[in-house]
């Protein structure tokens, strides 16, 4: 099994770019889903993440509890799996309100990415939000390379 990587500030610029243009445009996609009081806030934040290779596919796990299955996009570009999202705080007017003792739960746009090194079956991805966590797996492609196959040679037919 290859090793799988985070995305980070290692990849070459132009790859950057491109994937943040991808990002912008998820978030687009998202704004446009919604009325314009109820568009996502432009804060950012980071839903924990697992990434983990099986035998016959890769599993990605993102905590996303509290977030609307409509406020999630997952898009698999070449080798990195793109998710992106957000998390509507409460109604304002709760929060106005009340006095808040202690404010640690995150709210806004959140954007994360995994690169892959392998073959996958990108088309056969599955995605599915079951107590909070959004389960992404994506099945492999058999390796190839390296085993022998034997070409049968045709006899011309007699004539």
């Amino acid at each position: 099994m290859k090793p799988m990587r985070q995305i980070d500030a290692m990849l070459p610029l132009a790859e950057v770019r491109d994937l943040a243009d991808e990002v912008r445009l998820l978030f687009d996609d998202l704004d446009r889903a919604r009325p314009l009081d109820r568009r996502l806030l432009p804060g950012v934040f980071s839903p924990a993440l697992d990434a983990r290779e099986t035998a016959d596919a890769v599993e990605i796990v993102v905590d996303v509890p509290g977030i609307a299955l409509d406020d999630i996009r997952i898009l698999i570009k070449g080798s990195v799996v793109i998710i992106a999202g957000g998390k509507m705080p409460p109604n304002p007017c709760e929060r106005a309100e009340a006095s808040f003792h202690l404010v640690e739960r995150d709210f806004g746009r959140f954007a994360r990415a995994v690169r892959l090194t392998g073959a996958f079956q990108a088309a056969s991805a599955t995605a599915t939000v079951t107590g909070g966590e959004l389960r992404i797996r994506i099945p492999k492609i058999e390796e190839r390379r390296g085993v022998g196959f034997m070409v049968p040679i045709k006899r011309p037919v007699a004539g």
